[in-house]
């Protein structure tokens, strides 16, 4: 056999040697991750009872997208289930049985919502805190206050089947879960008043940012599934998504229908079944807001 094909067939067969060693180390790192401890200090959430509290945290929890992985009852639901080995679920977080929330206290609502960390201090790994770290003080409460008198719904805990890549890409720091995610230090964000006005829009804006980014810039949305779509850019950079709105009654219209206003429909990865329940004033002054942004290249996120 000529040298250079043995060359050739050596140098493939140490590059996947190394390949399934750096695979099999990123597994092993990734798992080291999941078991990691965080020491996050807590400002533990009030408890409330009253009717105005609990009807504010149903609207939240329906329009910010809880039910997504919750379900609209609480008892959870399936994510993913592509068939192929990745199968992820939320849990029972109502007062029901088999739920996930039944001894927690007022602190490990707030560890579990704002950042991403379970009762043990271990990352909540499919908690999307990044959302919701963002919430005043007066809206968590709100939202627990709800989540505790919702009615009780049976559903056990969170299903979290990865296959080898996607482990390997989170032991590599590719996928990242909330609590790496999150600035931990920042305090909670100040009330605003709640009106069509640019404060409001940033403030609904962070529901926006673990699917578009930071920047709102969109691009392919991190631990997603191969097959979904990449994430818009919402940004008003020339060509972005939200040029297809010309007002804020259009951009009104397409969270209550899922189409854009030539009536094409948009991707079902977007959460509409939550979106359709935001109010006309949370939408508006979100659209006010993200025509105020800096315009940026689609992708950057």
């Amino acid at each position: 056999m000529n040298r250079w094909i043995k060359r050739g067939l050596l140098a493939i067969c140490v590059l996947f040697v190394l390949l399934i060693l750096t695979v099999f180390g990123a597994v092993q790192y990734g798992n080291t991750k999941m078991a990691r401890r965080l020491d996050i200090a807590a400002r533990p959430v009030a408890l409330r009872d009253d009717a105005a509290s609990i009807e504010r945290g149903r609207y939240l929890y329906e329009s910010r997208a809880c039910t997504d992985c919750h379900a609209l009852n609480g008892g959870g639901r399936t994510v993913i289930d592509d068939g192929k080995g990745m199968r992820v679920a939320g849990p029972n977080i109502s007062p029901g049985p088999g739920n996930v929330v039944a001894h927690y206290k007022p602190e490990d609502w707030e560890r579990s919502i704002r950042h991403g960390v379970k009762p043990d201090g271990r990352p909540a790994l499919i908690m999307p805190s990044e959302d919701y770290n963002r919430l005043t003080d007066d809206d968590l409460a709100a939202l627990v206050a709800y989540l505790r008198h919702m009615p009780p719904a049976s559903g056990g805990g969170a299903v979290l089947e990865l296959p080898v890549p996607v482990r390997a890409l989170y032991g590599l720091g590719v996928i990242k879960d909330a609590a790496e995610k999150i600035d931990h230090s920042l305090l909670p964000q100040q009330p605003v008043v709640e009106g069509v006005n640019l404060a409001h829009g940033e403030y609904v804006a962070n529901m926006c940012k673990g699917c578009h980014g930071d920047g709102f810039s969109g691009g392919k949305i991190p631990g997603a599934p191969p097959d979904w779509p990449a994430a818009a850019n919402i940004t008003p950079e020339e060509g972005s998504a939200m040029t297809h709105y010309a007002d804020a009654e259009q951009f009104l219209a397409m969270f209550r229908s899922g189409k854009r206003p030539d009536g094409t429909a948009i991707s079902m990865v977007m959460p509409f079944e939550a979106l359709a329940k935001a109010s006309d004033t949370d939408v508006r002054a979100l659209y006010l807001y993200l025509r105020s942004v800096a315009p940026r290249p689609a992708g950057g996120r």
